[in-house]
């Protein structure tokens, strides 16, 4: 048996698909086996010993057994890594398997803050931005979701920072303070329920796309079900903070799109979908390969809360602009030059010819004279560019084209037949939207490169909330990110309310509000007639268990995990399945594991129901809350 062990690792780790940081993922063998996959039947069958155990003989045939083979491969004997032989030492079993929680509440902490390198697109950036999730059954679950005590608050505005001495409430008690909040928005949403159940208007969020590359390490099952857990516990408190007449966007991509609609049919109901929207990315494909099908798309997944009495705002966003005007009306223009992915002379070499303008602004295609301008398709993909129109068709509509900064356009007139509400109600495709129109925003607002990877351009969130919402309005988003949506609503008048967990909500999107204050000029500012003013309250869930989180996390040796371990245990809340004589017995298995695999046994070392201190101990000593939080938490909880 153990010699059949043996063999089938050193087997198995010839199949790099199987093998992460150097150990094999069993998720991984299982999940191709069921799959009937090909490569892995292939390397099975090269082994004697593999061929005569696992396959069959039937006539000229030879059948997998893959029963027997997911079998013998989920034995607990198989892969017992030093990690699981260390669990299995201290107690942490369960009938000598892993206690097999039931998937009900996931937990995400950001390993480390990091400013991600812009021009990349989520579906094909490299992330440094890594999260530990931990999954929580409901008997772990105490105290975990109750509301929590805010701290370091202040308001910020025009003067700069100051501490918080109250909320600004209306006459019906309501907060109508803009919010942006720091800590794990799962708890942060559950902390909002007392004051904002039932109020927000508006919830936009851009949650990780779970592309392999933005935070889920783990093989692609658990990856898999993981992300909608993490999404499922997130969305059924939003939804309660929903108003009925309230309406939610979710940014998503092919990765988990289908899924979470599936999904959002079950939370939000069948009958209150809206639509999935597709919208433009970028311009064109990063490689000319005919190999793949290019991404240059993602979605926005739309669901009221009640269909019956939601509707969208049509009459003010319906309407086409129409900014330039001749003797036969008022038009728009678009390039004529094919800047998509086939927009080359190589491809298209019929559509690059030379176009004639003479003095009097008429169009040909031979020069005529000494004076007339030439133009021609400008550079593309590192060849010579080409029109959108054939020679045939320039003759025919030629009258058509409008030149403006020496380039060529098409006009496109008002037709006073169409029904221009009906127009937007009915288009499918959000092409105006580019990721880059949000780098630059960013860029220009900080007045440097790289501060964010792709914020969504402000023109989206202007579209969304033109769409759905009025002002004064509540706007949620509680993957806030770089800031985007609440930099949004700030021009435009809505209250708004934003979460986010990374460091970079001090150094982005604070930052990025605080221009905004100041007059910020960037994105729609010149649009809305954004001039400056107003405040945001900066809030912080008060963390205690959530310090030793970070700290196990930006650890970077174990001779500092094993000092923290020291710490924890005179500290801090450590969960009651931890025998802390069992763990100190076994300190020579625990110091050979690997740093990350410490890391990760740390993690679990910590009671989850005491990240941060929740309202209902605020006067417990041992926690030492200020008078001054103590009051505004009161006035905040209205307790």
């Amino acid at each position: 048996m153990q010699n059949l062990l043996d063999n089938l690792k050193k087997l198995l780790q010839k199949d790099e698909r199987l093998v992460s940081e150097g150990e094999l993922l069993k998720n991984k063998i299982i999940e191709l086996a069921i799959k009937l996959d090909k490569d892995l039947i292939e390397l099975l069958l090269a082994d004697k010993q593999m061929k005569e155990v696992f396959f069959t003989e039937v006539g000229k045939a030879t059948i997998f057994d893959k029963d027997k083979f997911i079998k013998f491969v989920s034995n607990k004997q198989f892969l017992p890594d030093s990690y699981t032989a260390f669990k299995n030492k201290i107690g942490l079993t369960e009938d000598g398997d892993f206690i097999r929680e039931k998937k009900e509440v996931v937990l995400s902490w950001p390993y480390k803050d990091c400013v991600l390198e812009g021009g990349m697109t989520k579906e094909d950036q490299k992330r440094d931005e890594i999260f530990w999730n931990e999954i929580l059954a409901p008997d772990e679950i105490t105290r975990l979701l109750d509301p929590k005590v805010f701290t370091n608050a202040k308001r910020i505005d025009t003067k700069g920072e100051h501490k918080l001495d109250k909320f600004k409430i209306d006459e019906n008690g309501d907060i109508k303070d803009n919010l942006i909040i720091k800590g794990n928005n799962l708890l942060a949403l559950h902390s909002l329920k007392k004051r904002f159940a039932g109020k927000v208007k508006l919830i936009y969020i851009d949650p990780p796309y779970n592309t392999g590359n933005d935070g889920f390490k783990y093989n692609d099952s658990f990856n898999h079900s993981s992300w909608l857990t993490f999404m499922k516990n997130r969305l059924q408190e939003a939804k309660n903070l929903l108003k009925d007449d309230g309406v939610i966007f979710i940014q998503c991509d092919d990765n988990e799109q289908a899924y979470l609609k599936v999904l959002m049919d079950e939370i939000f109901g069948r009958e209150n979908f809206v639509a999935t929207v597709p919208r433009k990315t970028r311009y064109s494909a990063t490689t000319q390969s005919d190999a793949e099908l290019q991404k240059l798309h993602d979605y926005l997944i739309i669901y009221w809360k009640n269909k019956n009495i939601s509707q969208f705002n049509l009459k003010i966003i319906g309407v086409k602009t129409y900014p330039y005007k001749d003797k036969r009306g008022k038009f728009y223009i678009v390039p004529l030059q094919d800047n998509g992915p086939h927009g080359t002379r190589t491809a298209r070499p019929n559509l690059y010819y030379p176009i004639y303008q003479n003095e009097k602004g008429e169009f040909s295609l031979e020069k005529l004279s000494g004076d007339d301008k030439e133009f021609l398709p400008s550079k593309h993909q590192n060849d010579d560019g080409c029109w959108m129109w054939s020679k045939k068709k320039f003759l025919t509509d030629y009258k058509d084209l409008f030149v403006k900064n020496n380039k060529v356009f098409i006009k496109h007139y008002y037709n006073e037949n169409e029904d221009q509400n009906r127009y937007q109600k009915e288009k499918a495709w959000l092409d105006d939207y580019l990721n880059t129109k949000g780098t630059l925003a960013l860029k220009e607002s900080f007045g440097k490169k790289g501060v964010f990877n792709n914020p969504k351009p402000e023109e989206l969130m202007e579209f969304v909330l033109r769409l759905a919402t009025k002002p004064n309005d509540i706007v949620l988003d509680y993957h806030l990110g770089s800031g985007t949506t609440a930099a949004v609503a700030h021009k435009m008048c809505r209250q708004y309310i934003g979460i986010e967990q990374m460091d970079y909500i001090d150094s982005v999107s604070v930052e990025r509000l605080k221009n905004v204050i100041n007059g910020d000029q960037s994105g729609i500012s010149k649009s809305v007639g954004w001039k400056g003013g107003g405040d945001f309250v900066y809030l912080e869930l008060m963390k205690w268990n959530e310090n030793f989180v970070e700290k196990i996390q930006k650890a970077k040796t174990k001779d500092e995990l094993k000092k923290l371990w020291e710490t924890m245990k005179e500290k801090t809340f450590l969960s009651y399945k931890i025998d802390i004589k069992a763990i100190d017995a076994n300190a020579k298995d625990f110091a050979d594991l690997s740093l990350e695999n410490q890391k990760r046994f740390l993690l679990e070392c910590l009671d989850k129901n005491h990240l941060y201190v929740n309202y209902s101990e605020i006067d417990d000593e041992e926690y030492g809350v200020s008078e001054a939080d103590k009051k505004l938490n009161r006035e905040f909880y209205k307790s």
